[in-house]
């Protein structure tokens, strides 16, 4: 008769041991930080009967490639969550999104309608609330990639009621956020010096990261209220 080792438990990690385990590369992260990245479904811990976290390894593994793909690719976290998510992912070859500082793809208004799965008719609309960017006139007039997503994820939001006017109220908000970190390092962005150039652009996406976790977690917390 053989006998076999008992089954190795796992072992599984609380929040704060999380942010220690990451601390030495990610010298920013935080327990908010990950919280917020749950809050927008990258993450799904377990939880005790208490409501505590609690991360496996490989939850700890997805982390650190968040982590990454942030820092190193400046990619959006829906692309991010979209990346990790999606079958076959390891092998797929990822189209990166242009980062801080480069060039996006121009795209037709025809594309961004084709891409988005909008009509006409709605993107235009879009368009004429300043959801949309584009630039030029007329036969020259070009959309940034991004606007494809913008418009799709509209298009959602209408189906809910939300009329495409109403959606101003987002753009308004995220114009201020925007203009308010532009105070911060415009002198830098526009200036000749390369490595101050470079600098800037690191503390821009550090500062965008910050910006969007905090307005998430003011957004749910007024959620939380109204649905109490």
């Amino acid at each position: 008769m053989t006998s076999t080792a008992p089954e190795q438990r796992e072992r599984f990690l609380r929040i704060g041991e999380v942010v220690r385990r990451l601390g030495e590369e990610f010298p920013d992260i935080s327990i908010s930080k990950i919280r917020y990245l749950e809050d927008e479904g990258l993450l799904a811990p377990r939880r005790t009967q208490g409501g505590y976290r609690l991360f496996s390894e490989s939850d700890l593994e997805r982390l650190q490639k968040i982590l990454r793909l942030q820092r190193d690719e400046f990619l959006p976290l829906r692309v991010i969550k979209d990346e990790l998510d999606a079958p076959g992912a390891k092998e797929r070859k990822r189209k990166r999104p242009a980062a801080l500082g480069g060039e996006e793809e121009a795209i037709t208004f025809e594309e961004l309608c084709e891409r988005s799965g909008v009509a006409p008719d709605l993107a235009k609309e879009l368009e004429d609330f300043g959801l949309l960017a584009p630039h030029g006139s007329g036969s020259t007039k070009r959309y940034p990639e991004s606007d494809a997503d913008v418009a799709a994820t509209c298009a959602q939001l209408t189906r809910f009621g939300v009329a495409p006017r109403n959606l101003r109220t987002f753009r308004t908000a995220t114009g201020r956020e925007a203009a308010l970190l532009e105070q911060l390092v415009a002198p830098a962005l526009r200036g000749r010096n390369a490595e101050r150039r470079a600098q800037a652009l690191r503390d821009l996406h550090q500062l965008a990261e910050l910006a969007g976790e905090l307005s998430s977690l003011l957004f749910w917390r007024d959620l939380r209220d109204l649905a109490q």
